[in-house]
């Protein structure tokens, strides 16, 4: 399974893919991830558990974007 997954930070939101979110939230949660070192803390929003990667990173790149953003706004938080 692959999962994505969104971060709440203390700056607004993340956004990311992977196949093992327990591992993958535990480095986001000791700041090994780049993208959210300096944003800690971080708690997990919402995640989806896709089979197919493709379509888990087409999701992810959707729900960085414009449109994607207002969903989640709308729908997930």
């Amino acid at each position: 399974m692959q999962y994505v997954y969104s971060l709440k930070c203390k700056d607004g939101y993340y956004v990311g893919c992977t196949d093992n979110l327990k591992e993958r939230f535990v480095r986001h949660q000791k700041g090994y991830v780049p993208a959210t070192a300096d944003r800690l803390p971080v708690t997990l929003e919402f995640y989806i558990a896709l089979a197919d990667k493709y379509r888990a990173f087409e999701l992810e790149k959707y729900l960085k974007s414009g449109s994607g953003r207002a969903f989640i706004k709308k729908h997930l938080s």
